[in-house]
């Protein structure tokens, strides 16, 4: 059974990933696209945190600024390396 801080911070990032979908837009594949991103930011940006002992608004021993900061660079990362795809037009 995952712990308390896995728990949330999957639940943060999950949250960051569908809010991003419902500003920006996109189908299915785009939403688990910022999904993916957004995992995988929070992810690197808690790791990074503790490296670098980033130790601003911490709740119990996650990241929370750190993480969310990671989330939200992959995320824009995601949306700038998929923008020029979703405003091409179709060969049809």
């Amino acid at each position: 059974m995952p712990g308390p801080m896995l728990t949330l911070g999957f639940i943060l990032a999950t949250l960051y990933g569908a809010l991003f979908h419902l500003f920006f837009g996109g189908d299915a594949r785009r939403l688990a696209l910022y999904l993916l991103a957004g995992w995988v930011g929070f992810g690197l940006g808690h790791v990074l945190g503790e490296t670098f002992e980033i130790n601003i608004l911490n709740i119990g021993p996650l990241r929370v600024v750190a993480a969310s900061i990671g989330a939200l660079v992959a995320l824009l990362v995601a949306n700038v390396l998929t923008a020029n795809r979703a405003r091409r037009p179709s060969a049809r």
